[in-house]
């Protein structure tokens, strides 16, 4: 789950004498929230979100005439709303970290950067999404099963037995990190059952190996 495999490379970027009425309309176009802020050398030095357009354009009460406004908008830069030295993440870090650093952070994305430090594409809170649904199998539907083990060695080897047994397909297999009471949430998706099979397999999960709930997914 490398960042390189996730991001978006090639982003749109702006200039530190970009005004904020073409960075604003470059978002807009785009469908972006944020842009990397490169200097001559295509050296990053900042990033501008459309917050930060937003909280420096003029108030909707302002007494600015249209004109005035956006004579005001087209005169002020990027470098006058951007924020410095942001925060990255480099190409070849895992997509974990990032989710990480946007909870710890609260931010909505960072710039990636190569091994030499060059701007290389951006990920966002969409690409993170995007790698769990894909992890997860969610798209896929079928049956997701859900247990709690006690956080020991060998616990997933007879669950991965039964499923054999009635030919049930795994689809995902994801846990928690954390414990309680000594035990660990486990989650597996397979692949979409024949009803009276599906019943069968519930059943013996029920019985011996601690199924919490199952799910189909709606059709």
């Amino acid at each position: 789950m490398l960042i390189q495999n996730w991001m978006t490379r090639n982003p749109a970027t702006v200039t530190p004498e970009t005004s904020m009425l073409k960075a604003s309309k470059l978002m807009k176009e785009r469908h972006i929230r944020r842009l990397p802020v490169v200097n001559e050398h295509g050296q990053l030095v900042g990033i501008v979100s459309d917050r930060d357009l937003k909280e420096a354009s003029p108030s909707k009460a302002t007494s600015l005439d249209m004109h005035e406004m956006y004579y005001l908008l087209s005169e002020l830069k990027v470098k006058d709303v951007m924020t410095r030295n942001p925060i990255t993440v480099r190409e070849d870090d895992l997509i974990d970290l990032a989710a990480l650093l946007m909870e710890e952070k609260k931010v909505g994305g960072f710039p990636v950067l190569d091994a030499e430090g060059r701007l290389t594409g951006v990920i966002t809170g969409s690409d993170v999404f995007k790698c769990l649904t894909r992890f997860t199998g969610a798209r896929m539907g079928g049956l997701l099963l859900a247990f709690e083990r006690p956080d020991q060695p060998g616990e997933l080897r007879p669950i991965l037995d039964m499923l054999y047994e009635h030919g049930a397909s795994i689809i995902s297999v994801l846990t928690t990190h954390e414990t309680v009471n000594g035990l660990r949430r486990l989650y597996i998706r397979v692949r979409p059952m024949k009803p009276e099979s599906e019943r069968h397999l519930v059943n013996e999960l029920t019985e011996a190996a601690r199924l919490v709930f199952w799910r189909n997914a709606p059709e």
